[in-house]
């Protein structure tokens, strides 16, 4: 494993910095002098709704360089949505302070300012902006929305900020600033969808082997047919998988955690049945070629320094499976395993094999059933345990569970390391 060149915090700040820094920037460019109090409020509104909107395309741009940069793909997909439910909120202060301001003056001019009709075409883009982004966050949170068709819909958001932008460009006559933004929105959406969604600065793969794990799950190795990805422990790939002869692929790219990295740069993925395309995709026969983009996600990226103490559930062991294939452990390190049954525990004979190699190894292996596991007596195991790195990888129940045990006990909160396994 190679550690990370940034310190943790940077990392953590990265995302909002990148979130924030435009909003500010812009409403200190174009702050308002001698206005009305309502006035004003509506200006400041606007200018940082539309930096934050910004950000917020920038931030769902998916190339592996940015999202190292900006603190993992993970970070910046969670304030990619905090920006976008900011702005659209402070962008529909907007028309409201706009009409109180003219309330102040008489009510009819309140009434003007929020009728479209009455309008020239600059404020028809605004209004156009406004309701495309009602309709993006209205199918953003529509959860039996298919993927593919959430997809589309979502790039409402996108266009929502290029007429936002627009609107303003208009009213001001052509500011520069506005321009560039325009530019910047319009770059990065279109990295986005050709490089991303269409998938043209993927690298190609070939299905070389399936092997079938318990509990609905496969781990499928895949070979390079070009130059391989140049991926870490604990990290993942967005994969697409094709057809095959009697195998018909997804046709869309879904996030799958690396599993093992062999010596001529193939890749293990495992792959757990959690969805219609995971569900489909139990089904994949060798010889599928497979496009592969990333890699994303600084999870154990750190060499560690300290003993450590890793918390897996479920398909959460993956990370932890490319950690342990990759190397002898080089700090004393206990594995808490948690399945529900033994029939369900994925790679568990190679895990104690591993632990009977490996002197620095230790697994705790527990079938919890469908309940919650006993952490008192699981952690009252782990010697040592505030002189540990805590890394933790599973269902985000199971984590906030475990959160109170941990610093219960003592562990330090900086020592304390998660993956939102629901991203996966």
């Amino acid at each position: 494993m190679t550690a990370t060149t940034a310190p943790a915090w940077a990392h953590r700040f990265a995302a909002p910095f990148a979130a924030l820094a435009p909003c500010v920037a812009v409403v200190w460019w174009a702050f308002p002098e001698n206005l009305p109090l309502w006035r004003s409020i509506a200006i400041v509104a606007a200018w940082a709704g539309s930096g934050l909107l910004v950000a917020n395309i920038v931030l769902m741009v998916r190339e592996p360089h940015v999202a190292r940069l900006l603190g993992g793909l993970e970070s910046m997909y969670r304030w990619h949505h905090r920006s976008g439910m900011l702005a659209y909120l402070l962008l529909l202060c907007h028309p409201l302070a706009l009409a109180l301001d003219g309330w102040i003056e008489a009510p009819r001019f309140a009434w003007l300012s929020l009728a479209p009709w009455t309008q020239s075409w600059p404020q028809w883009l605004g209004w156009g902006a406004l309701l495309l982004l009602m309709f993006g966050l209205a199918t953003t949170f529509a959860a039996r929305l298919p993927y593919r068709r959430w997809r589309f819909f979502h790039f409402a958001l996108g266009l929502g900020v290029l007429l936002g932008l627009a609107h303003v460009y208009a009213l001001l006559g052509g500011a520069n600033i506005i321009l560039l933004l325009i530019v910047a929105t319009a770059l990065a959406m279109g990295w986005r969808l050709i490089a991303g969604d269409l998938g043209v600065a993927a690298h190609p793969y070939r299905v070389a082997q399936v092997a079938h794990q318990p509990g609905e799950m496969i781990e499928v190795l895949l070979v390079p047919h070009a130059s391989a990805l140049a991926v870490s422990p604990g990290q993942f790939v967005l994969v697409a998988f094709g057809d095959g002869p009697h195998y018909r692929g997804c046709g869309e790219y879904h996030p799958f955690t690396v599993s093992g990295i062999e010596a001529d740069g193939g890749l293990r993925l495992g792959i757990k049945a959690l969805g219609p395309c995971s569900q489909r995709i139990q089904n994949l026969e060798p010889d599928v070629l497979a496009h592969l983009q990333g890699p994303f996600g600084i999870f154990l990226n750190d060499a560690p320094s300290r003993p450590q103490l890793w918390v897996a559930g479920g398909i959460g062991i993956t990370p932890f499976m490319a950690a342990l294939r990759a190397q002898h452990r080089i700090q004393p390190t206990t594995l808490i395993y948690l399945f529900r049954g033994a029939d369900d525990a994925a790679f568990l004979d190679e895990l104690y094999a591993l632990a009977n190699t490996d002197p620095q190894f230790e697994l705790l292996a527990d079938a919890t059933g469908k309940g919650l596991p006993d952490f008192t007596g699981l952690l009252a195991r782990v010697s040592q345990i505030t002189n540990r790195d805590v890394n933790i990888c599973g269902p985000m129940p199971m984590v906030d569970a475990l959160m109170p045990h941990l610093r219960q006990l003592g562990v330090a909160s900086d020592a304390i390391h998660f993956e939102r396994f629901d991203f996966r």
